[in-house]
């Protein structure tokens, strides 16, 4: 992993020169070749010199660019006077730094720079650094060569050890820089340490600190840069950063990881079934003729970080070939396909946040739901994503908290009294894909597909199936009922079959009494003495796990099923209508 990262910053030309770190300067001084204040003006990102942890003691703090209250405290203190002294001192390289120091000296200077400091309202904590005669002291290469001599008082000094990312002899520092970018997922604000040893228990064979992992500092610049660089954009997921990468540059257009993490509507709705597979099998056709092999990256790199009391935590790392990554992806979402609530086409792709909501519980008006994926799902996350990286099984969980979410989500009624009549399509791709795939383990034929299956072999599909043409006939029967019999039984039905559904049968008889149309009554009956063979002679007394997410699956895509016999009915008696307005006038 450390080598993965310290190739990616030395191909994207992150690695700084020993001893600098790229930081952010609020403001520059303006000063005159003679030392005149001229003005304040914004900063930006530049490469400043560093002395890592040193510049946290109470007598020490880094050169050329230092936070406000170092280079202009109240009342003098240990800090900034080392902070003239290091001016002092590169002086003797450098004329510019002497200005600098002179105007430092100079109390009138002092107040009128402070003066221009609260008018651009720089704050005591923010970094400022100066320019002399139109240029940044940062960037004069007197400087550079002035701190890299300098700084080697600070470098350590001992046993050499093969540095675990170069493989070349080093003297391991003892503690390393911290890492950027991880405080919105537990991290500090002043960074997170990714190799540490404070404690005896993390340490072995009487080594201290970085001794126990070796990495040169210049090698782990390069890493902490790839990382600040990475973690900058990289998306949340369950209160993680999601941080990936590829050994050849790709463009955005084409990264699939990014596609997957990152696009889509954040929930489902009707469209092309095939919509989300577009770019995937244009790519995966293409490696498989080969056309594009030269072009394409040969690996690709994942890391799940958090934050944790300072420390980088490292969920999760994957790496494997991109073609591989290709083919799992497109094979994610194959198996994702699924008919959406009115039967016209397939469900419209979602982030992937969108999906993990419906492994939670379910709440209505919640208004933390992310805070809530990043404490109930970090420990899930990780392996569902390695799972879709894989091709491989879905943990159990996920089958459970999905179908725990339809099932709030059947039972929760509105204001009106009314539930939901069809359940959560994206919480039913999550049983689709994990059923699917146990199928595969075992090596069963695959009986899930993305529409209503007259033929599948479990009892507890149509058992799903055969409640909702009971509601469906209930809803043909009696349109304006506030509480319906999927309201009150669903729950049952799909846990207990043998005790619900001969309620249902008795409920539906009557229910199918009032409709007063001969043929929608013929239809209903015909489906239920289908249905009911299907089912066989026994109706299940409990169903486990897997079949209780059978019973999901073959209710919602029965009830698609209807939705879509209803609206070609509809259709059909419009157009037969108009045929005949046509032929009367």
């Amino acid at each position: 992993m450390l080598k993965a990262l310290y190739d990616y910053a030395r191909q994207n030309d992150l690695v700084l020169p020993a001893g600098f770190v790229q930081k952010t300067v609020k403001a520059y001084i303006w000063l005159s070749a003679k030392g005149t204040f001229l003005d304040v003006t914004e900063g930006g990102t530049f490469p400043c010199p560093d002395i890592g942890s040193l510049a946290n003691g109470p007598d020490k703090c880094n050169p050329l660019a230092e936070k406000r209250s170092v280079i202009f405290p109240d009342i003098p203190t240990s800090k900034s006077g080392y902070f003239r002294q290091l001016l002092a001192d590169g002086g003797q390289q450098e004329s510019t730094l002497q200005v600098c120091l002179a105007a430092l000296a100079d109390s009138e200077t002092v107040r009128t720079i402070n003066a221009a400091l609260d008018r651009m309202k720089v704050k005591a904590s923010d970094r400022i650094s100066f320019c002399v005669d139109g240029e940044s002291i940062l960037n004069s290469g007197a400087v550079r060569s002035w701190w890299s001599e300098f700084r080697k008082q600070f470098l350590p000094s001992g046993v050499q050890s093969l540095c675990l990312i170069t493989g070349q002899p080093t003297v391991p520092p003892a503690t390393l820089p911290s890492v950027n970018g991880l405080r919105v997922v537990g991290g500090h604000s002043s960074g997170d340490t990714l190799i540490c040893f404070d404690k005896s228990a993390f340490c072995s064979y009487g080594l201290k600190q970085g001794a126990n992992a070796p990495v040169s500092e210049e090698a782990f610049a390069g890493v902490k840069a790839a990382l600040d660089d990475l973690l900058q954009d990289a998306p949340v997921l369950a209160g993680m950063k999601f941080v990936h990468w590829y050994d050849k540059p790709i463009p955005q257009e084409e990264d699939e990881l990014f596609s997957f993490f990152g696009g889509g509507p954040m929930e489902e709705d009707e469209a092309d079934p095939n919509e989300a597979r577009a770019l995937a099998d244009t790519l995966v056709s293409s490696l498989d003729s080969g056309s594009w092999a030269a072009a394409l990256p040969n690996e690709y790199f994942i890391l799940l970080l958090s934050g944790a009391g300072g420390r980088v935590m490292l969920r999760h790392y994957e790496r494997g070939s991109y073609q591989a990554l290709q083919k799992a992806l497109s094979a994610w979402n194959e198996d994702l396909k699924l008919v959406n609530s009115g039967g016209t086409g397939g469900i419209r792709p979602a982030k992937f946040k969108a999906r993990l909501i419906r492994l939670l519980s379910r709440q209505k008006n919640d208004n933390k739901v992310f805070q809530r994926l990043d404490k109930e799902l970090s420990g899930l996350t990780p392996a569902i994503i390695r799972a879709i990286l894989s091709n491989s099984e879905l943990p159990d969980a996920v089958a459970s908290r999905a179908l725990a979410y339809i099932r709030s989500g059947m039972a929760d009624t509105d204001p009106d009294g009314k539930g939901q009549s069809i359940p959560d399509g994206l919480a039913c791709q999550w049983l689709k894909v994990w059923l699917l795939r146990r199928e595969r383990k075992k090596n069963q034929k695959e009986t899930i597909s993305m529409g209503y299956n007259a033929v599948h072999p479990s009892p507890a599909y149509h058992c799903g199936a055969l409640v909702a043409v009971y509601g469906a006939i209930q809803s043909a029967a009696m349109p304006d009922v506030n509480a319906s019999i999927i309201d009150r039984y669903y729950d049952a039905a799909s846990q207990t079959p043998a005790l619900a559904l001969g309620q249902l049968q008795r409920l539906s008889n009557y229910h199918l009494g009032k409709i007063i149309s001969f043929s929608i009554r013929e239809r209903y009956e015909t489906m239920l003495n289908q249905i009911s063979d299907s089912i066989g002679d026994t109706i299940p007394v409990t169903l486990t796990l897997e079949e209780q997410a059978y019973f999901a699956l073959g209710y919602r895509q029965t009830c698609s099923k209807i939705a879509l016999d209803i609206a070609e009915r509809k259709a059909c008696r419009k157009e037969s209508s108009s045929k005949k307005e046509m032929g009367g006038n």
